[in-house]
C-alpha cells in the first residue's frame, strides 16, 4: 500500500515533512526569468518588479534564484543521505532594455548543489519535439544577428553522498524494482526525446495562464531509475501532481508541495483517479517488455532468462526478480490518496 499526498504551501518551508524521510526528489521549479513567473517571484520580494523594470536583469535573476535556494536548503533536510535530486529545469532567454540574454538557469542550480556537498552525475537533455519551422530569433537571414533557437531542456541529477547500500530486505526490493534491459538502455541515454504536455488548466488562474507541468514519462522514468518500491518520493513544486501519479503507477509513495491553493486542488483532483487509468500505464509497460522480446531472433531469445514473478523472458539475469503489482484499488481520505496493489 502506498500513500500520496498533496500539501498546499510553499515549499521554502516544509516543517510538515521530516527530516531525513525522503528517498528522492523528482521535481520542476519555476524557471527564473521566464515571464510566466515573474508574478510568482515578484510576489515573494516586491524588489524583483523593480529591476526588471529598471533592466537590472541579473540582479532579478539572482534573487529569483535565492528563493529557489530556499527550497533546496529544505530539500536537502528532508532527504535521506545516500538519496538523489533530479530537476528538470530550462534556460531562458530575453530580451531587457533592447539586450538580448541567455540566463542559465542550470548552472545556478548546479552551483548550489555543488556548494552543498552533492555528487554531480551526468545530466539528461530532455529535447522537445518542435513543430516551429523555424530554427533561430532574430534577423532572418542576415549574419550577426540571429541566435540559435532552445529546443531543449535540462534534467540535473545530484546524489547526497555515497551510493546507497541496501541490505536484507532492502536487497530484495531493489532487485523487484528493477528495471528491463531495454529500459536501461533508453532511459539512461543522456538524450530523451519526450513529447512536451498540454500546458491547459482547466479553470481561470490569476496567477498563471499555463500549467507549465512536465510529461508524466519524465517522473516515471526518473522514480524508477532512482527509487525502489516503498520508497517516499517528493515534488516541491508539484503543479498538477504529475509526480504522484507517476508514483502511484510506480509503487512509491508520494508527496508534492504547491504553492498555488488553486493548483493544489486541481493536483488532488488530478490524481484522484481509478485503479483502471493506473493499470493501463502498467499494463502498457509490460506489454512494450513483451514486444522487445518478440523481435529477438531466436538464438538470443533462446538465450534468455525467465522471470519469476510473471513467467516471461528478460534479457538478463537481473531483471529475474523484477515484479510489476497492477493497483487494486484507490482511495481518498481528505489531501491524502491511498493505492492497495495485486
Amino acid at each position: 500500500m502506498t500513500t500520496h499526498k498533496i500539501i498546499d504551501g510553499n515549499s521554502n518551508d516544509m516543517k510538515c515533512i521530516d527530516s531525513k524521510s525522503i528517498d528522492l526528489i523528482v521535481t520542476s521549479p519555476p524557471y527564473p526569468m521566464i515571464a510566466m513567473w515573474d508574478n510568482l517571484f515578484s510576489e515573494q520580494d516586491q524588489s524583483i518588479v523593480e529591476d526588471l523594470s529598471k533592466g537590472n536583469a541579473f540582479n532579478a535573476f539572482n534573487k529569483m534564484h535565492s528563493m529557489l535556494n530556499k527550497t533546496w536548503e529544505e530539500c536537502d533536510r528532508v532527504l535521506i543521505d545516500n538519496g538523489f535530486v533530479c530537476i528538470n529545469i530550462g534556460d531562458a532567454t530575453r530580451t531587457i532594455n533592447g539586450e538580448f540574454h541567455l540566463f542559465t538557469n542550470h548552472t545556478a542550480i548546479i552551483n548550489y548543489f555543488i556548494s552543498k556537498g552533492y555528487s554531480l552525475l551526468p545530466d539528461i537533455i530532455w529535447r522537445k519535439q518542435s513543430n516551429s519551422p523555424n530554427k533561430f530569433m532574430g534577423s532572418g537571414m542576415y549574419p550577426a544577428g540571429a541566435y540559435v533557437t532552445y529546443e531543449h531542456e535540462y534534467i540535473l541529477i545530484f546524489r547526497k553522498g555515497g551510493k546507497r547500500i541496501f541490505k536484507g530486505k532492502e536487497k530484495e526490493l531493489r532487485q523487484s524494482s528493477a528495471y528491463f534491459w531495454e529500459e536501461r538502455n533508453s532511459w539512461f541515454s543522456d538524450l530523451w526525446e519526450i513529447k512536451g504536455t498540454s500546458q491547459m488548466i482547466p479553470s481561470a488562474q490569476k496567477n498563471r495562464e499555463r500549467s507549465a507541468a512536465f510529461p508524466f514519462e519524465i517522473p516515471y522514468r526518473l522514480t524508477n531509475m532512482y527509487s525502489v518500491e516503498g520508497d517516499t518520493v517528493l515534488d516541491p513544486f508539484a503543479g498538477l501532481g504529475t509526480t504522484n501519479l507517476a508514483c502511484m503507477a510506480s509503487n512509491r509513495n508520494s508527496i508534492g508541495v504547491e504553492i498555488d491553493p488553486e493548483i493544489a486542488a486541481l493536483a488532488l483532483q488530478n490524481i484522484t483517479v481509478s485503479a483502471d487509468s493506473l493499470n493501463t500505464i502498467i499494463d502498457s509497460r509490460i506489454k512494450r517488455h513483451l514486444d522487445f522480446i518478440e523481435t529477438l531472433p531466436d538464438d538470443k531469445r533462446e538465450r534468455c532468462y525467465k522471470n519469476g514473478p510473471h513467467g516471461f523472458y528478460v534479457k538478463t539475469k537481473q531483471e529475474t526478480a523484477i515484479k510489476i503489482d497492477r493497483v487494486a484499488c484507490v482511495t481518498q481520505n481528505g489531501s491524502v490518496i491511498t493505492c492497495s496493489y495485486e
